[in-house]
Order: structure tokens, then sequence, then C-alpha cells
């Protein structure tokens, strides 16, 4: 049974206070710190890039630095990603010519290698041999680009669809999740979790963070005890 991990997107941190925010998730109980790359080609933002996760992962060692990369030729930011700390580096399926050279790429590195998909693409998308592949799976729940959006419902039997190909594989969604939508995420399989406004806005943050990890638990549980 794949365990509930909670992710906080520093998207919705104070980018001026970026060690500190990291820092302040970690104490409140977060496991990894969900990184948002964005290249302004792939989609229209412009976030960060490996320099500053580079300042983050020396000013908080040991962070586990789940990279969302948003970005055209995923196979290009490989090497610098790698080099700045990244511990996980999730690219678009959408932005592939070869998802599974890069994963290798990826591997070869000594990162854990993700799979994102968009809103409008299929969870069939996902091939048996690239879910093999991959150490993570990402179904967005927003359009990527930008934080803040509204939670989209129509992804969630993705979800469900990869839950029952890949049982023991750790599923992720990211975009408009928080206390109000973590319970049909939890339910349709995902357990990894990435919430931005709903945890770093919270007045007691670390409290958002244990209800999130909770649902994901009891909800993994049943699943698990359902398919004996």
């Amino acid at each position: 049974m794949p365990r509930a991990i909670i992710s906080p997107s520093v998207l919705a941190s104070d980018f001026g206070q970026l060690t500190a925010e990291c820092k302040r998730m970690i104490k409140g109980g977060a496991e990894w710190l969900h990184m948002d790359v964005m290249d302004g080609h792939f989609v229209p933002n412009i976030t960060m890039g490996a320099p500053i996760l580079a300042c983050v992962s020396k000013g908080v060692p040991g962070i586990f630095m789940d990279c969302h990369m948003m970005v055209s030729n995923p196979e290009k930011w490989v090497d610098d990603i790698a080099d700045a700390g990244g511990s996980l580096y999730c690219f678009h399926l959408e932005a592939a010519s070869d998802p599974l050279a890069v994963i290798d790429q990826i591997h070869a590195r000594k990162m854990k290698a993700g799979i994102a998909i968009s809103p409008d693409t299929p969870s069939s998308a996902i091939t048996d041999e690239l879910a093999d592949a991959a150490d993570m799976l990402l179904v967005m729940t927003v359009y990527p680009g930008r934080g803040g959006q509204k939670f989209l419902d129509r992804c969630v039997p993705k979800v469900a669809e990869l839950r029952a190909r890949f049982p023991d594989k750790d599923i992720e969604v990211d975009g408009g999740v928080g206390p109000k939508t973590i319970d049909v995420c939890a339910d349709a399989g995902s357990n990894v979790i990435v919430a931005g406004t709903a945890i770093f806005n919270a007045s007691e943050p670390e409290k958002v963070i244990q209800l999130l990890k909770a649902t994901v638990d009891t909800a993994q549980a049943r699943i698990a005890a359902a398919a004996k």
C-alpha cells in the first residue's frame, strides 16, 4: 500500500523567504516540497529554475525537492536540476518526444522520475511500459501554468484508472487540492498530495497537512482491504 506523502507547493509561498517557508512546511509535517519549474514556453508563466533550487537545497539540508517540470524539451534540464539537488524530476508527457529516454536520463542522475499528464490528456496515454519505468505518476487537476485555480473534478477518474492498473505506484494529484477536495482524490487512489494555498495560507498549516495525510491513509487502507 503506497503511503501518504504531503508535498506543499512552494508556488504559494513567500518567495522572498523561500528557505524559511520550506523549513516551516517541514516543521509542520511535510515530507516533500513541490517545486514548480515553468519555462514560459510549455506554459506561459515563468517561475524558478535550477539556481533558485540550488539555494534552497543549500539552505535546507536534506530537503526532498519534488520538481514539477512544466518545460518544453524536458531532457534539456535534467542535469541542471540534478546538480541543484533535485530529488524527483517530474516531466510532462505532452512535452516529451521520447519519454522512456528521459526517464533513463533522470535515473542516471540518481533522481526519481515522474510523468505528469495535463487535464486534456487521458490516463491511457501512460502505457504500462512507461508507468513501470517511472517512480511516480502525476495527474494534474488544474491546467499547468499558475497556482490558485479551481479543482477539475473530471480529472479524478484518471487517478482511479491509474490506481487500478498500478496498485503500488506513487500517484500524485496537483491543482486545487485542499481540505474540501482531498476526499475525492484520496478515494480515487492518490497518495501523494500537492497543495499550495490550502497549506501556505492556513493559520495552522500543520493541521492541514495532518488532515490531508490522515484522509489519504484512511482511503489507502480501505482500498487495500477491498483488494483482498
